[in-house]
């Protein structure tokens, strides 16, 4: 121990002199004639050369110019996460003392190469469980080895596009472990300089300009993005990838998230959610590396440059020229601001009240119904309410309450609302787990939107064919009363049926006895007409953004999007919850399906339960026997109940995923 500690101290001693004795930088000869005076291999012979203290080491390069060593500062290795290695531990192709080295066949150092034999190690010894930091390392090491980084240099295909050593000091490395000490903010602020110096030159200079740079490089905020949080630190690709497109957003989000939130709102957000790449990002708005203040006049999001930053995407070759409108559009218009985005609050707080009142109302009515004809079923209480002395009718006859054009209607409306309610709420909840799945099957976001325009198209076709059908019949019948019994239209006595209702729930009254249309059936009715104006509406505004941004102000978007949005969400829970309720759930209907809309009859003893009004009005008027038809064939039955339950399945699991979107967007 004395003889290799004496020798050590010689070596330096031997190195200091001949640093006295002749003019710096000192030579590898110098060097070789004391060096062996040590034979051991430890890191503190080599740092007796190698600490940067005497001077600059050189040795031949391949061109025979002088190339300079590695100086290695003692404090920062001796604090680094290598400080426990031998330097040898790397440095595997040093076989001796001598100086130049003679150097063995091995390779030339590697980090990932050592890191992953390590890794490996730990994994066949089963210690990887107390080497989390190892499990790391391996974790870059094989995303590094996907990134844009490993690829081969264009100009030189031998050498990659960037090597460990030229992003991390190997022999000071060591990252701040406290995020809010000065020492991590020192470190971040050295990122910039890391990327920009050695080869993103251009950026750099960008950046330094922009908000964020200034954030970083002149007020130390440690929080404020550098290069590797948008672009990551080992797992590094290239921006032109979908991938990388995709992900962008998530990144600014992270520090933005209240934006980010209102941007999901968004079509732009909700589209890329979905997978679509060719919409707008954040960087599309305000730029990459030079993002500046929105109140900057050089800004891309200055009122005075919106335009045309929005003109950049809808150019007037794939799509539109973007126009006057477009500048006005609030892409982070929030409900909560009223004095900034006072339309927005306004159409959102309508909107809450108006599915708070629909849904109150409807799931009391529900509710109660469903406990008040469950009791009477207990009680086998079930009287029709209707006079039927002296009637000598075929009980084996049904009535016939729907013509072939309402049956084929209705089934056509069923299939494209749920088509719409898929398409759409995949959109609305684009956030949800289930909707890029859905978006995926169906072509991603273009072919979600294709299929939801087409079958909008489809829903407003078959309204308008229904809505002409109707009135012209209508208008051409004399005996006909807007306000009669055979109307639709509601009248008095659908208010007083709607509270004899109530009354009966409660057990303070008889059932109202219904004519040819309840009063729950007109509401269903008719609100398909408010569908069309308002969902229809606003889809119509959004589908042409061009034409509307022309005559009409930015912000007009902000507000079809809420109305459109919560209007189909309104729709869609009350079809598959009360709609279903009324038609299949209640009591006196199960077990589900009620198929009188697929086969347009029903037997009498359920037509005199369900509408007594009406029957006992044909009964007084002798008409009867004119809507008495046979009942229908078997395979008619079971094909409609089939059918029924099907459509009734697909209701349910749309219901399903509505609500898991919504409560995913409420948390």
């Amino acid at each position: 121990m004395r003889t290799s500690q004496f020798s050590k101290w010689f070596l330096a001693a031997a190195v200091c002199l001949a640093g006295v004795l002749t003019t710096f930088p000192v030579t590898a000869a110098d060097i070789q004639k004391a060096a062996h005076a040590s034979q051991k291999l430890d890191n503190a012979t080599c740092q007796t050369c190698h600490d940067g203290i005497k001077g600059k080491l050189e040795v031949p390069g391949a061109d025979g110019e002088a190339r300079p060593l590695h100086d290695i500062d003692p404090d920062k290795y001796g604090k680094s996460v290598h400080a426990k290695m031998e330097c040898v531990a790397c440095h595997t192709d040093i076989t001796d003392n001598i100086s130049p080295h003679q150097k063995s066949s091995a390779k030339a150092p590697d980090c990932a190469q050592c890191h992953q034999v390590l890794w490996d190690k730990a994994k066949q010894a089963g210690t990887t469980g107390s080497q989390p930091r190892l499990e790391i390392v391996a974790k870059n090491i094989a995303a590094y080895k996907k990134s844009f980084h490993a690829r081969p240099n264009q100009d030189d295909p031998s050498q990659v596009n960037a090597t460990c050593t030229q992003c991390h000091d190997t022999h000071g490395f060591n990252v701040p472990a406290d995020k809010k000490s000065p020492q991590y903010a020192a470190w971040r602020k050295e990122v910039p300089a890391l990327c920009g110096e050695k080869c993103h030159d251009e950026q750099l200079e960008t950046y330094s300009e922009s908000v964020h740079g200034k954030e970083v490089l002149d007020k130390n905020n440690a929080k404020a993005p550098v290069c590797t949080s948008c672009h990551t630190n080992h797992e590094i690709t290239n921006t032109s990838l979908d991938s990388f497109k995709l992900l962008n957003n998530e990144a600014c989000g992270s520090c933005h998230k209240e934006n980010l939130k209102s941007y999901r709102d968004t079509y732009h957000g909700q589209v890329t959610k979905l997978g679509y790449v060719d919409t707008a990002k954040c960087y599309n708005c305000h730029g990459s590396h030079g993002i500046l203040s929105a109140k900057d006049p050089k800004s891309k999001v200055h009122p005075n440059n919106r335009l045309k930053t929005c003109q950049e995407c809808h150019d007037g070759k794939k799509k539109q020229l973007a126009t006057a409108g477009f500048a006005t559009f609030a892409p982070h218009a929030n409900s909560h601001d009223f004095a900034k985005y006072p339309q927005v609050w306004i159409s959102t707080k309508f909107m809450i009240a108006l599915l708070i009142g629909v849904f109150a109302f409807f799931w009391l009515h529900s509710g109660l119904w469903y406990y008040r004809e469950w009791q009477e079923r207990k009680e086998h209480k079930n009287v029709p309410h209707v006079r039927t002395e002296g009637m000598l009718l075929n009980e084996k006859k049904f009535f016939q309450r729907f013509p072939v054009g309402w049956r084929i209607a209705h089934l056509a409306f069923a299939l494209i609302t749920m088509t719409l309610v898929l398409t759409g709420t995949a959109a609305l909840f684009s956030h949800s787990a289930w909707a890029p799945v859905v978006a995926q099957a169906l072509g991603g976001a273009r072919g979600l939107a294709l299929i939801h325009r087409v079958a909008a198209a489809l829903f407003v076709g078959i309204f308008f064919i229904h809505f002409i059908y109707v009135m012209q019949r209508l208008l051409r019948d004399r005996r006909f009363r807007w306000f009669g019994p055979e109307s639709l239209v509601p009248n008095w006595k659908d208010l007083s049926d709607m509270v004899g209702m109530f009354k009966w729930f409660v057990g303070k009254g008889e059932k109202p006895r219904f004519d040819r249309w309840t009063y729950f059936e007109k509401f269903d009715y008719w609100a398909v007409f408010w569908g069309v104006s308002i969902i229809g509406g606003s889809g119509l505004l959004l589908a042409f953004p061009t034409v509307t941004a022309a005559y009409l102000p930015g912000w007009i978007f902000n507000v079809a999007t809420i109305v459109h949005g919560e209007e189909a969400f309104l729709a869609a829970v009350f079809l598959f919850t009360v709609h279903f309720f009324n038609n299949h759930f209640r009591p006196d209907k199960l077990p589900p399906p009620d198929i009188v809309m697929f086969t347009g009859t029903q037997s009498l003893e359920e037509f005199r339960r369900e509408h007594p009004a009406q029957y006992q009005r044909l009964v007084d008027a002798g008409e009867l026997d004119k809507y008495l038809v046979d009942a229908p064939s078997r395979p008619m039955t079971l094909g409609s109940k089939l059918l029924g339950l099907i459509l009734i399945a697909i209701g349910l699991t749309l219901l399903v995923l509505v609500i898991v979107g919504f409560l995913g967007g409420a948390g």
